[in-house]
């Protein structure tokens, strides 16, 4: 059976469609554990431009989102000195499934269940184009960074270590 091109629709997807933002498909069979730099690899992209979606919380509990260069890793100690937290750590996954309605490795930032704050490292939107994980596992979305911040209101920080 050939390898389908179109991928049906997720909350993501359907909140790009209806701001009219551009965006490319790019599906790829997804590998568990295999994370941003699995994806980047084999559709060919670089991984610095392939987007993590983080679902942390701070000290409350209360849940944030970080958007992440797919070979770095978030310095949560910086992060939270950035957003005026005490702490920062990543959601266990059935919580972050939970807060997202996404599961853990199909998690995108766009239509998300709940609303949440979202952090995206500064230097992201300096690229002309990002991917980024469209609701589902094995399945990203190209478009201009910049959607990030007109759709979500993303905020900018300088939270990116190496991996």
């Amino acid at each position: 059976m050939a390898k389908k091109d179109h991928v049906s629709e997720t909350p993501a997807t359907q909140l790009l469609k209806a701001n009219k933002v551009a965006f490319t498909e790019h599906p790829y069979e997804y590998l568990e554990h295999g994370g941003a730099t699995h994806s980047a690899d084999v559709l060919g992209f670089d991984p610095f431009t392939v987007v993590k979606t983080l679902v942390m919380q701070d000290q409350d509990a209360k849940p944030l989102v970080v958007l992440m260069h797919g070979n770095r890793k978030v310095s949560t100690k910086n992060l939270a000195r950035q957003i005026g937290a005490k702490s920062v750590e990543p959601c266990a996954p059935e919580v972050a499934n939970r807060h997202s309605g996404y599961l853990v490795g199909g998690t995108s930032p766009f239509g998300t269940r709940k609303t949440m704050p979202v952090y995206i490292e500064s230097t992201i939107l300096e690229l002309p184009r990002i991917c980024i994980n469209g609701g589902r596992r094995g399945y990203l979305v190209g478009l201009e960074p910049q959607v990030c911040v007109q759709l979500l209101g993303a905020t900018a920080v300088q939270c990116a270590m190496p991996l």
